[in-house]
């Protein structure tokens, strides 16, 4: 997973954020700092774009559990995206009732793998919102 996220990061940043494999589908890197390490990480994930911000979606291809960047951003939320070839200071809040299912069913609306993910997994999805934030310096 690890070799295939790297690929996806250098064309991500080598073509302006569009990856070829993901056609329509929109991606940012999202670059977070581990919950018990501090190690950044980033990970390349399908967003929607909100007023303020981005949604993104905890996924994991319908696993029965959480990505690893999820307890992350819980831990610690302040994040910074990549976004075409915009670099973006954000804050990551979960999205809860009403909220999240709007943002949910319009991700499943515009790529339906999403609803596939769903039925995989006994587990609501989380939908984390990164809210642009102007950051000192």
């Amino acid at each position: 997973m690890k070799d295939w996220n790297q690929s996806v990061i250098e064309e991500f940043r080598k073509n302006g954020g569009r990856v070829a494999s993901f056609r329509t589908v929109p991606l940012l890197l999202l670059h977070h700092r581990g919950a018990k390490t501090g190690t950044e990480r980033v990970n390349p994930l399908a967003y929607q774009e909100l007023d303020g911000g981005y949604a993104v979606f905890a996924s994991k291809g319908g696993a029965p559990t959480n990505p690893h960047w999820y307890h992350n951003l819980i831990a610690n939320p302040d994040v910074t995206i990549e976004v075409g070839e915009e670099t973006i200071g954000a804050r990551a809040r979960v999205a809860q009732g009403d909220e999240r299912d709007r943002i949910w069913e319009e991700q499943k609306r515009r790529t339906p793998g999403f609803a596939d993910y769903e039925r995989k997994t006994s587990r609501v999805i989380p939908v984390v919102i990164l809210e642009r934030v102007t950051r000192p310096g």
